[in-house]
């Protein structure tokens, strides 16, 4: 049912109205666009699926956009003669919310508040409407959630249209890195070449496998926007054989833009990528676990006691002397597929030991973070969970005497209190980490009465 697949970039200055002639500085990009185009032309689809990063997006939900139709322009770009009017398939869109109703997975038309086309569905749509125009549309937005997830409802919208025996095209839009020249309107940072490089031999090549790859860390700083458009295109595409076709990569205004085409082939059990992932984790993370240290094994324990039985562990009696003895303060801090899950902790003793400290920081930090959702029981076998335990903050006079790697910091003003551990991915700089630990506080970090203090971390994996 899958007809055709296409990766493209949503520039509006491709669109010749915006770009009033600027456009041909791009024009390896243009006429592969139109390329890809016209193959999804010549696939005849009756619905085009289009993943959009610029559609309604939230962090633990996949929106769906909702109705019969909808309505978008260029106006924001200087060219709304430029306009769209587009059927959305609702037969589909409902059969696939029923879909991920049924199987626990957060993604509907539910909280769909935006009824306006977003360029990142635009761009593409301009360019097929001059090859092709008898067809609907399903746009979806991306999500905060795990690499994983992305894949997994690709699958879900690969088993909809077999359901439906609908005949689909996928649109996968997104730009790759933003960074990529100095005079680009973004700066230059050099992971986002790097990341570019990657990518296209990653989408070139057809190795959907390798997108679990990309750590969370890396694709913040390269600033790319279609990563996870590109995922959910490839869970739609698990099980199958594709020829990739590579048509164009240029970054001349310093934002990537990449262009491939698949051609879809019969069945193939060696792509299921997503089956291969989860087995190889389960391996590693089993190994993990059994390698860990005590403070580590306790707060898993807690963990899985808290949502298992909504009860909290009593501290055991087998335990080293030092959880039993000291007091110190700790985080414990939860990621699941390399994405942080929950963090909750205290920068000072409140308990009679550590093992009571670690157990009580556990519960929070899976239920109680106010940034996600409680951790759910069918997602224990895949956290990941350590413990910081703090040494006595001391003050710092000088910021010389900071060291991203070595301490952490608590930021304080006007008697609120921002706290960042050592040694995090992203975090590269002593003014990156006292900026996210004032922001943390909720002040800024030029407030006329900062004071800062250090301390030092024996972080348990």
């Amino acid at each position: 049912m899958i007809v055709k697949a296409v990766m493209v970039p949503h520039p509006p200055l491709a669109v010749h109205e915006v770009g009033r002639g600027d456009e041909e500085k791009i024009s390896d990009t243009l006429q592969a666009y139109r390329k890809a185009m016209q193959e999804i032309a010549d696939a005849a689809p009756e619905t085009v699926i289009i993943l959009s990063p610029h559609a309604l997006m939230y962090r633990d939900y996949f929106n769906i956009s909702a109705g019969s139709e909808a309505y978008g322009d260029m106006g924001r770009f200087g060219a709304g003669a430029v306009a769209f009017e587009k059927a959305y398939d609702e037969e589909f869109t409902r059969t696939l919310e029923d879909m991920l109703e049924e199987n626990g997975f957060p993604g509907g038309t539910a909280y769909d508040r935006d009824p306006q086309l977003d360029h990142g569905t635009m761009v593409p749509l301009y360019f097929l409407d001059q090859v092709f125009r008898d067809y609907r549309i399903v746009r979806i937005g991306l999500s905060g959630l795990s690499l994983p997830m992305h894949y997994r409802l690709g699958m879900y919208i690969a088993e909809t249209a077999e359901r439906l025996n609908r005949r689909i095209a996928v649109i996968g839009s997104g730009d790759l890195a933003h960074c990529q020249k100095e005079d680009g309107p973004y700066g230059y940072r050099p992971e986002g070449p790097q990341y570019d490089e990657k990518i296209m031999k990653t989408m070139g090549s057809g190795s959907f496998g390798e997108l679990f790859d990309y750590p969370p860390a890396f694709l913040d700083a390269a600033m790319e926007c279609g990563h996870r458009s590109f995922v959910i295109m490839a869970g739609i595409l698990d099980g199958l054989s594709v020829t990739p076709h590579p048509l164009s990569h240029e970054a001349t205004f310093g934002v990537g833009y990449g262009i491939v085409t698949y051609d879809i082939g019969p069945e193939d059990e060696s792509r299921h990528f997503l089956a291969r992932y989860e087995a190889e984790q389960k391996a590693l993370l089993l190994r993990k676990a059994s390698e860990s240290d005590s403070h580590v094994q306790l707060a898993r324990a807690s963990v899985v006691s808290w949502i298992q039985s909504g009860r909290i562990l009593k501290v055991p009696d087998n335990l080293p002397e030092e959880l039993l003895k000291e007091r110190a303060g700790c985080f414990v801090s939860i990621h699941e597929h390399g994405q942080l899950r929950g963090c909750i902790g205290t920068t000072g003793p409140t308990k009679k030991n550590l093992a009571e400290e670690i157990i009580a920081n556990a519960v929070s930090a899976c239920s109680r973070d106010p940034r996600f959702q409680p951790v759910e029981a069918d997602e224990l076998e895949w956290l990941e969970i350590s413990v910081d335990v703090l040494g006595k903050p001391e003050p710092v006079t000088d910021f010389s005497m900071l060291d991203v790697k070595k301490y952490g910091i608590i930021c304080s003003s006007r008697g609120r209190r921002g706290l960042l551990l050592p040694d995090l991915e992203g975090v590269d700089t002593v003014r990156q980490q006292i900026d996210i630990a004032c922001s943390k506080g909720g002040f800024d970090s030029d407030a006329e009465d900062l004071s800062v203090e250090r301390f030092e971390v024996v972080r348990h994996v």
